[in-house]
């Protein structure tokens, strides 16, 4: 009895790592400087690793003048910009059909989303939020920031002007829109940013929204200013000599991403 009891123990303590394990949605393609991450169920924070497996509910914390950029498996970029904290928290994908949804928090910090092709397939269910807003996107490529960068920023801006003296200062967001993806069907691409009850929808590059802070309506859309796009481009940056804001690695021609992310959907089963 004892002989099966100890077998049985160590069988179930075999089995732990891989029931604990979360849903992998992509990986590491880039890191500047200092990021952590906390996998989903797992306390202890530890350095991101370069090409390492991103998990479902896993947690990323970036420094100042940091940055990590997530490829996820349907090829959309995620990059996680300076003093940030964010959180993938709903990826569905078919690759049969060429279709996903994503759905990610931002607690703090910079952003970047650029939708890979599938996610027009499944029209109206990605989306990313802030402590004030949520963002549907529409197959296209947007930027934000939330906090006091988002404050810092919109002051500038004339079309916000003194308005942003009510911000808070833990949750002001900011978001711009800054294109097509390079894989968009729809001319122009669009998000839908909704705050406070009301949604404003933003559909030429360019034009941004800022939300002040709980229980506010959202501000825009407003063309954001040269400066303006500069100084959300220095927050996302993926190397120090780059700030046109658009030097995000190539999901669709990196060798080393396609090899990668194929061997994880063939584990998969996909």
């Amino acid at each position: 009895m004892r002989r099966l009891m100890l077998a049985s123990l160590s069988a179930a303590m075999l089995l732990t790592p891989a029931i604990a394990t979360a849903q992998t949605v992509g990986i590491n393609a880039a890191i500047r400087n200092k990021v952590l991450t906390r996998p989903n169920a797992q306390a202890a924070l530890q350095p991101a690793v370069l090409r390492a497996r991103v998990g479902l509910g896993e947690q990323v914390i970036t420094a100042p003048a940091s940055m990590l950029q997530i490829v996820l498996l349907d090829r959309s970029n995620f990059t996680v910009g300076a003093n940030a904290r964010v959180t993938i928290d709903r990826f569905v994908y078919d690759p049969s059909r060429s279709a996903s949804a994503i759905g990610a928090s931002v607690a703090k910090g910079a952003f970047r989303f650029i939708s890979g092709r599938s996610v027009h397939n499944m029209p109206g269910k990605t989306a990313i939020t802030t402590p004030v807003a949520s963002i549907g996107v529409r197959g296209t490529i947007f930027e934000g920031v939330v906090g006091e960068e988002a404050v810092r920023i919109a002051s500038g801006e004339q079309d916000v002007g003194g308005r942003a003296g009510t911000s808070s200062v833990e949750s002001a967001t900011l978001v711009v829109l800054r294109g097509p993806a390079a894989t968009a069907t729809e001319p122009g691409g669009a998000i839908d940013v909704s705050a406070n009850g009301r949604t404003v929808a933003v559909d030429k590059p360019g034009l941004a929204v800022f939300i002040p802070g709980p229980g506010q309506d959202a501000i825009g859309p407003f063309p954001l200013s040269d400066k303006g796009m500069l100084a959300l481009a220095d927050l996302l940056r993926t190397s120090p000599d780059k700030r046109d804001g658009r030097d995000a690695i190539e999901p669709y021609s990196n060798p080393i991403i396609d090899q990668t992310l194929e061997t994880i959907q063939v584990q998969r089963g996909n």
